[in-house]
C-alpha cells in the first residue's frame, strides 16, 4: 500500500490534509493572466487575505512574479520589494494565517521564510537557481516542486513530449531523490497544469492525476481559470469559474489534496460537496 501523508509540518504548525484543502491565490503583481494590478496597496491586501481566510483558505500563496505564458523574469531586487513588505504586513495582521512564497528564487524564499512565510512553492523545480533546493533544506519547510518545461518565456513552444505521464513522473522522481537526500520532509508535488502543456496534455493530466500517487507526496492541482479551460469554452479568463469549478470535482476524484485557487468559496464548496459524496 502506497504512504499517503495527512500532515504539512509548517514551521511547527502541523497542516491536516486528510481531507482536501485550499490555498488562495494572492498576486502582487501588475501582469498576471487574471488578476494582475489588483492587489497593489496594503489596504487591497489584507482585505483580500481577510477575505481568503473567512471563506476557508487553509494557505496563502504569495507571488511577486507573473508565471503567465511569456512573462519575462524580473529582477531579484524587484521581486523581494513586490513580496517581502507584503508578507510581513500579513504575518502581523492574521499570525495564525499559514503562507507561501511564489518563488523560482532561494533569496527571495529565505527573506519571505523569515518575514513569515511558511513554506516555498517554485514552478521551476529548482532548476533555475542551483541554491534553492539547499535553502529549502536549510530553512525546513515544506517545498511545492512543479514540472515545467522550458521556462515561462518560451515554455509555450516546449510542449512536446513522447510519454506525457512518464515524462512528469520520472522528472518529479529524480527531483524528489534530490530534495530527500537534502533533508526535505515535506514535499507537495504539482504537475504543473499549463506549464508548457497543449489543451489536450492538460486534460489528459487532469484525468490521470492518480498516477502521481507511486511519488508518495501531497498533490497539488493548479487549474484555476487557466487557459485550457477558457479556451476550451471560447470565453475570458474571467468567465472560467464555473469550467474551474467543474474541473475542480475531477481533480479531487483524482486524488488531488491542494487546490489552489483564485476564488476560495467555490473551491470550499465543491469539498463539502465532494466529501459529502464519499461518505453517502
Amino acid at each position: 500500500m502506497l504512504y499517503k501523508p495527512s500532515t504539512i509540518n509548517c514551521k511547527g504548525k502541523l497542516l491536516d490534509v486528510s481531507d482536501p484543502i485550499v490555498m488562495g491565490i494572492l498576486n502582487v503583481t501588475p501582469d498576471s493572466f487574471y488578476d494582475g494590478g489588483r492587489y497593489q496597496k496594503d489596504t487591497e491586501v489584507l482585505s483580500q487575505v481577510e477575505k481568503m481566510l473567512k471563506e476557508g483558505a487553509s494557505i496563502i500563496d504569495v507571488g511577486g512574479m507573473s508565471s503567465r505564458p511569456g512573462a519575462k523574469v524580473i529582477e531579484l531586487n524587484e521581486e523581494l520589494e513586490r513580496v517581502v513588505p507584503v508578507i510581513k504586513i500579513i504575518h502581523e495582521q492574521f499570525p495564525e494565517a499559514i503562507l507561501s512564497i511564489d518563488t523560482i528564487r532561494a533569496k527571495v524564499a529565505k527573506a519571505a521564510i523569515e518575514a513569515g512565510a511558511h513554506m516555498i512553492n517554485d514552478i521551476s523545480a529548482g532548476e533555475l537557481d542551483e541554491q534553492l533546493f539547499a535553502t529549502v533544506a536549510e530553512l525546513n519547510v515544506p517545498y511545492i516542486l512543479m514540472h515545467m518545461k522550458g521556462r515561462p518565456e518560451n515554455m509555450a513552444k516546449s510542449s512536446n513530449y513522447e510519454d506525457l505521464l512518464t515524462e512528469i513522473t520520472d522528472f518529479l522522481i529524480k527531483k524528489i531523490g534530490t530534495l530527500r537526500a537534502l533533508g526535505v520532509k515535506d514535499i507537495i508535488v504539482d504537475p504543473g497544469f499549463g506549464f508548457g502543456k497543449t489543451i489536450k496534455h492538460n486534460f489528459e493530466i487532469l484525468k490521470n492525476i492518480h498516477v502521481f500517487g507511486v511519488l508518495e507526496c501531497i498533490i497539488l492541482a493548479g487549474i484555476s481559470r487557466k487557459s485550457f479551460i477558457y479556451k476550451t469554452l471560447n470565453i475570458k479568463p474571467e468567465d472560467a469559474l464555473n469550467g474551474t469549478t467543474a474541473l475542480h470535482m475531477i481533480a479531487l476524484e483524482q486524488g488531488a489534496k491542494i487546490l489552489r485557487v483564485h476564488d476560495v468559496k467555490a473551491a470550499v464548496e465543491v469539498i463539502k460537496l465532494w466529501k459529502q459524496l464519499q461518505e453517502a
